[in-house]
């Protein structure tokens, strides 16, 4: 019988601690446990340290998970829960993605200060955002837009958007639903257009390979469609050796017992994409995954990654 609080690592965000709140009521529920039975505890990251350069300059996926990490593997925490678009395709040795909650819209968002969408914005106008995906697509898009570097919360880059710093940016709509802020939003994104990052929009839990205690507690709330889709969309960027520093957009939907996905790679300027869209059994999901990333490198070509990293 456990008879002290189950501990729960998180970044500090408020966006990180909707999640961890979520994955903390989900358990709640599932068990019937007192909210005394949980203690969510904050970790500051270097991806959260460092706001001044994109994730590509100082290391790529990783920095908003490896202080969790370590507190993980030395015992310290239960488990952790993250942004699964954050999460690197090789972990930590001892530690597995043991659940993932029911996943939230995966598209992307625009919030626009000078147009409502980008097609509409001023020849020249400036959009904000760091990641390398959205900046290639939007460059794919509208190869005039000058797109700046923008890290920070959710709240940071709504602040610099309202201070004039640019005329848009691209959100998430996942986590400006999970924050209450759908009413700053001024167009949402096609994915066949403007497909999102892999494993966008879910949440994951993450753990220690063997933990019994652990595995029995999270197994309830763990979502099936979720596991598959997500399953399938990392096994692609595993295939690709995808990081922030690659520009991939991806995303998976169960249909019964099928499912299907659809990839992109880019480069950078936006000027030459590889896409996929392949369909299997959600038994093989990662398989489908990785077939469709080998097939999509293959065709690229080494020449097509030179410029990546």
């Amino acid at each position: 019988m456990q008879t002290k609080p189950f501990r729960i690592g998180t970044r500090g965000s408020p966006l990180a601690l909707a999640q961890a709140r979520e994955a903390r009521d989900r358990l709640m529920a599932a068990h019937n446990l007192p909210e005394e039975m949980f203690e969510i505890v904050v970790l500051t990251t270097k991806g959260d340290r460092i706001t001044d350069r994109s994730l590509a300059e100082i290391g790529g996926k990783g920095l908003f998970t490896e202080e969790l990490e370590q507190q993980l593997i030395a015992g310290d925490l239960d488990f952790a829960v993250h942004s699964s678009k954050d999460m690197p395709t090789i972990l930590p040795e001892g530690l597995y993605l043991s659940a993932y909650l029911p996943r939230e819209d995966i598209r992307d968002a625009v919030v626009g200060r000078t147009a409502p969408k980008l097609i509409d914005l001023p020849h020249g106008a400036s959009v904000g955002s760091s990641s390398l995906r959205r900046q290639a697509l939007i460059r794919r898009m509208r190869p005039d837009i000058n797109v700046i570097t923008f890290r920070g919360l959710v709240e940071t880059r709504l602040r610099k958007l309202q201070e004039g710093q640019v005329d848009a940016t691209l959100l998430a709509l996942a986590g400006l639903k999970r924050l209450g802020k759908v009413d700053v939003i001024t167009d949402i994104l096609d994915p066949d257009n403007f497909p999102p990052a892999p494993a966008q929009g879910a949440i994951c839990l993450e753990s220690r390979i063997g933990d019994n205690r652990i595995d029995d507690l999270l197994a309830p709330i763990n979502d099936s469609p979720t596991f598959d889709t997500v399953s399938c969309e990392r096994a692609f960027l595993g295939a690709l050796d995808g990081s922030c520093r690659t520009p991939i957009g991806g995303y998976a939907v169960c249909e019964g017992d099928q499912i299907r996905f659809s990839g992109l790679i880019i480069t950078p300027d936006g000027r030459h994409h590889h896409a996929i869209t392949i369909d299997g059994h959600r038994r093989d999901a990662a398989a489908l995954g990785t077939r469709a990333g080998q097939d999509v490198r293959a065709r690229a070509g080494s020449n097509f990654f030179e410029d990546w990293s």
